[in-house]
């Protein structure tokens, strides 16, 4: 299963929202589709698949050399993530704690990320991605060179700090 493509969606009173075709064909039919919803990264919300879900999971069980760091990951982690079905039209209804952790309001935008769904903010997306679009080249040399990238790219505004360096609290589209 391969997810792909942006989708701006509105969110309705019941915070509601319809998942497109091309990406409810890819994790499956909404009687058999099992989906959790966590905490992503950047202020967003992920949406794995079952299946997928099993998978990152299994690869936080390996842990890493900090032990106190996969602790602290897996009860922030774990603690707020819900399994999510879709409605017989493919829609899923987010919990509002959920929805509030991501800032999320009436437009949304949904993201094919390989694995995974991300729900963002459509506002916090757009900052996203202008102040990390203009540095694709480079994120794709490191990354396809097989030297990976970090987790969050180091990305300097013109100030010269990186909106991500000494302050996790600040999310995309928050004044620091």
């Amino acid at each position: 299963m391969l997810l792909t493509g942006s989708f701006p969606r509105l969110l309705d009173d019941k915070l509601r929202f319809a998942i497109p075709k091309p990406l409810r064909d890819a994790i499956g039919h909404p009687d058999e589709c099992v989906l959790y919803l966590a905490p992503g990264t950047d202020g967003s919300l992920a949406l794995y698949p079952e299946d997928s879900f099993m998978r990152m999971a299994s690869r936080l069980e390996q842990g890493s050399s900090d032990g106190r760091d996969v602790a602290a990951f897996s009860r922030l982690f774990y603690a707020q993530v819900q399994r999510i079905e879709l409605d017989k039209q493919g829609r899923l209804r987010l919990p509002i704690e959920l929805a509030e952790l991501a800032g999320l309001r009436k437009e949304i935008m949904l993201l094919g990320v390989r694995d995974h769904l991300e729900i963002w903010n459509r506002e916090a997306w757009e900052t996203y991605l202008g102040r990390t679009q203009p540095h694709y080249d480079d994120l794709a040399s490191r990354v396809l060179a097989g030297g990976g990238a970090p987790a969050t790219p180091i990305i300097r505004t013109a100030s010269g700090a990186s909106p991500v360096e000494g302050d996790a609290n600040v999310r995309p589209g928050q004044p620091r």
